[in-house]
């Protein structure tokens, strides 16, 4: 690491250092080439990966493998249409996951597309405009109001320099720049004043810069390759069921191959036979279903919060994720803030108003401390209108109340429209205007009343209008009680803009600042703060009752932001930690503070990696919530990443798994509510579908251990694991939420999916339905019926065991209790189930693919039965569960 950083270097040692003579000369054409032949071009590159091979990685699953292994199996021995049926059941699952992949956006293409197109530059003392992606460090690049910074840049000359960051470092107002020396070394990066930033906005003044850095060196470029490294983290759920897929699958193959020995030891049957019987066994036993399954469920799920709750999720297993999210770390602005200054307190010298409403929307009203309208007097008039002139920023509704100007400013226009109609009937001429400049740290205008009357208006940093104020003879000016009031404010998170007058001679046509030297009329201060949305406070208290706990992470003063977590209570005690403060820390430190601290203030985009990296360490599931660029790796790291759809950047949004298109934090209690919700189904149809699955091997192992005839064949195993499956499984996608979702602890991301018991009911289920079927197969088989009916009625047996056992499954209440009608789709869902039966039964071309035969009333009766059977024994074991929960 270098002795000093560019920032710490006097102008003088920063030109040696990059091998400038003089700003106005610029580097050589020749030494530029030559550089730009060395480090390369200005630009980000980025890798997509092609279509193909997101295609190809469909296919790398377990569950896939033994299913093209059973479908060239079925080809080989000549059952042709047990081959198709099962390939067709491999596309679609290669399909659906192709579908979530594929549609996952690229963001460093986004980031690419923020850097600047053109650059003027100083190159062998001439003044020109080039390719933004041909600059190279050293070049002396020109800045203006309305360029992009093109590189980063170390200011040597600045003139009201302003500069828009808060998509890199997180302030919602516009930076002054500078290009005084930097002396101590661990200033965080947004208080490095004489740096600019590539991709940030200059909105104010001019200024000249030596690139320090290019392309991806520069912090644009950090960040994007912390999102082309940042891997994004499995789901719980799908690490869950992975690994049970997995293990199901080793289990099966394992218990089929000893199958196999064993009969092939025992010589019941011919190789082909056992062949057919150990493949049959294993696609009924493997839950081929399960991949599609739990992507219907998900897709719907995700459809149902697009249409209610204003989420769009680009993954599907992100919706499932947020109902285990144990911590959400968030961006103050524009996320728990409006990013729209507002002003809120307006001091006079003998009394304190407080102002209603928030953002830019002029909505509201000036209050006194009892909470009364204020009447418009000459004191608060002057006030309005000194703020309000003193100002070049505008505001406009147009698809809602903007700015386009300096936050700050914009906070006066609205302060002066609660209180005059917009737009304004001005009853002021302006002479002259003086903009904000950093070396005097405010602004004012001259103007003309229509009876001839010259006015100064001006408004700026407290201490600079005290110095006026106090120059000022024919006014008592108590600096001690304005310290003390803008020290109050501060406190408590609030910029602090001071508020004058002076009604000058109408020979002056021209402000200076000599002028304002010799005194102004003090009129007051106004406390301004970006204000907290008003969805935050109850979505905070509800994410608390579930035991999500919140993390704040900004790049704002410690200060400023820990008043807005207290205005929010984030916590019962907000304690404040600095990102200078984290990079001091060994890693186990690290993940200790990311556990005790609420808030994370003046924060790096590496920060933020390291903050989500480390609560992950800690085991909890971590959703992260931004809008900014600065926000993009983190959002990609964390197990959810959640972007704002209106003031989110496209690189944020891009990023995250999920987009809150209304910018309505709120509503993040409402996903995660939602989550819950279908983590709750999709458990609940993974324990619907996996006894049926075990069944059908467990029908087909009895049958070899027996040394009988198969009673089923590999597609009509295939019906019932993904037809009907999937098909009556649609009902849980309409569940509603338990009563107890948002008051139980968020769930272990290293929990497993089952308990105890759910293994067990797994198991008796599984058996219970097999040796139904079965023994109805031997009996019916006795009274002289054929195999084909036998076996149809077998189907039968096992999906309307299914239809009975849904009814147990739904819910964790009692069968008959009121959550027996609280889905009135799951009726509708079994009744096109038992035509789809029908249908398998009695429709000669299903009869022909299936090997189907049309039943007798007998033979339905016992599938019934057998249904009846299994709800009755599935609800007392509900109900002993209870009673034992209620002791």
């Amino acid at each position: 690491m270098e002795k000093y950083q560019d920032f710490q270097l006097e102008k003088q040692e920063l030109l040696k250092k990059y091998g400038v003579r003089e700003v106005a000369l610029g580097l050589g054409e020749d030494e530029a080439k030559r550089r730009l032949q060395k480090d390369g071009l200005n630009q980000l590159t980025s890798q997509k990966t092609p279509k193909w091979k997101l295609l190809l990685r469909q296919f790398h699953n377990m569950i896939i493998y033994i299913l093209l292994f059973a479908a060239v199996l079925t080809l080989l021995m000549g059952h042709v249409s047990d081959a198709i049926i099962i390939a067709v059941v491999v596309i679609v699952n290669v399909l659906i996951g192709y579908y979530q992949e594929a549609s996952a956006a690229d963001a460093l293409e986004k980031i690419k597309g923020l850097l600047s197109q053109e650059a003027t530059v100083y190159r062998d003392g001439i003044r020109q405009d080039i390719a933004a992606e041909k600059l190279v460090v050293g070049d002396v690049v020109f800045l203006e109001a309305g360029d992009n910074v093109p590189a980063d840049l170390r200011m040597v000359e600045t003139d009201n320099l302003r500069i828009k960051e808060s998509s890199l470092t997180g302030e919602a107002d516009s930076v002054e720049k500078n290009a005084d020396q930097i002396s101590e070394a661990a200033t965080p990066l947004a208080e490095r004043n004489n740096l600019a930033f590539a991709s940030t906005a200059v909105t104010a003044g001019s200024g000249i810069g030596i690139v320090i850095a290019t392309g991806a060196h520069s912090e644009i470029g950090k960040i994007s390759t912390e999102v082309a490294q940042t891997k994004s983290e499995k789901t719980p759920l799908m690490k869950e069921i992975d690994n049970l897929g997995k293990g199901i699958t080793w289990v099966i193959i394992g218990v089929s191959v000893l199958l196999f020995i064993l009969s092939l030891l025992l010589e019941t049957y011919a190789i082909s036979v056992l062949t057919l019987a150990v493949v049959t066994m294993i696609v009924g036993s493997i839950p081929e279903g399960l991949p599609a399954t739990t992507s219907v469920v998900l897709a719907m799920g995700v459809n149902e919060m697009a249409k209610k709750n204003h989420t769009i999720v680009k993954t599907l297993p992100a919706v499932e994720t947020l109902g285990s999210v144990a911590v959400v770390a968030t961006d103050k602005t524009g996320t728990l803030t409006k990013n729209e200054m507002t002003v809120k307190d307006i001091i006079f010298s003998k009394r304190q108003l407080k102002v209603s409403g928030d953002g830019y929307d002029p909505t509201g009203a000036i209050l006194s401390a009892d909470n009364q309208v204020v009447e418009l007097d000459e004191e608060l008039k002057l006030f309005l209108e000194a703020g309000f002139e003193a100002n070049d920023t505008v505001l406009h509704n147009e698809a809602g109340w903007q700015i386009n100007g300096e936050p700050t400013d914009g906070a006066f226009l609205t302060l002066y429209y609660k209180q005059f109609p917009f737009p304004k009937k001005t009853e002021y001429t302006e002479i002259d205007m003086l903009p904000f400049d950093s070396d005097y740290r405010y602004i004012a205008k001259l103007v003309e009343k229509k009876d001839g009357q010259r006015i100064l208006f001006i408004k700026g940093s407290p201490d600079k209008l005290f110095l006026m104020a106090k120059a000022n003879g024919k006014q008592k000016f108590a600096e001690d009680y304005w310290t003390n009031q803008v020290t109050n404010l501060t406190e408590q998170g609030k910029r602090v803009v001071a508020v004058g007058y002076q009604v000058v001679s109408n020979l002056v046509t021209q402000i200076t600042p000599e002028l304002l030297t010799k005194g102004i009329h003090f009129l007051g201060i106004a406390g301004i703060i970006d204000p907290p949305e008003e969805s935050v406070i109850p979505a905070l208290k509800e994410m608390n009752q579930a035991g999500v706990s919140v993390k704040m992470i900004t790049g704002d003063h410690p200060l400023t932001a820990k008043a807005i977590a207290e205005k929010l209570n984030l916590a019962p005690e907000v304690s404040v930690i600095t990102g200078g403060q984290l990079e001091q820390m060994s890693p186990q430190e690290l993940e200790q503070a990311v556990v005790e601290n609420q808030v994370f203030a003046r924060t790096t985009p590496q920060n933020k990696l390291e903050i989500v990296a480390a609560l992950q360490k800690n085991g909890l599931v971590t959703a992260m919530t931004g809008d900014g660029v600065n926000d993009a790796p983190a959002l990609k790291k964390a197990n959810i990443g959640v972007a704002m759809g209106k003031k989110g950047t496209d690189v944020a949004k891009d990023s995250a798994d999920m987009i809150l298109t209304d910018d309505n934090f709120g509503t993040m209690a409402v996903a995660i509510r939602e989550g819950r919700r279908i983590y709750d189904n999709i458990k609940k149809s993974i324990l619907f579908l996996l006894p049926t699955s075990f069944a059908e091997g467990l029908i087909i192992a009895f049958t070899i251990l027996l040394q009988k005839d198969m009673p089923l064949q590999p597609t009509q195993l295939l019906w019932i694991n993904m037809v009907s499956a999937i098909t009556i499984q649609f009902a849980f996608i309409f569940e509603p939420a338990e009563a107890n979702i948002m008051t139980r602890k968020p769930r272990q991301s290293t929990g497993r999916i089952f308990n105890r018991h759910d293994i067990f009911q797994m198991g008796y289920v599984s058996i219970l339905v097999a040796a139904i079927s079965l023994i109805s197969y031997e009996w019916l088989l006795l009274q002289g019926v054929t195999r084909v009916v036998a076996s149809t009625m077998m189907i039968n047996i096992v999906v309307l065991s299914k239809i009975f056992y849904l009814f147990n499954i739904r819910t964790k209440a009692p069968l008959f209790s009121k959550s027996f009608f609280t889905n009135p789709k799951a009726f509708w869902i079994s009744g096109t189930m038992l035509l789809l039966q029908i249908a398998l039964t009695y429709l000669p071309f299903m009869q022909n693919w299936f090997y189907t035969a049309a039943l007798s009333p007998l033979e339905w009766g016992i599938a019934v039965a057998a249904g009846v059977v299994i709800l009755a024994i599935t609800e007392c074991d509900k109900l002993l569960r209870i009673k034992n929960k209620a002791k």
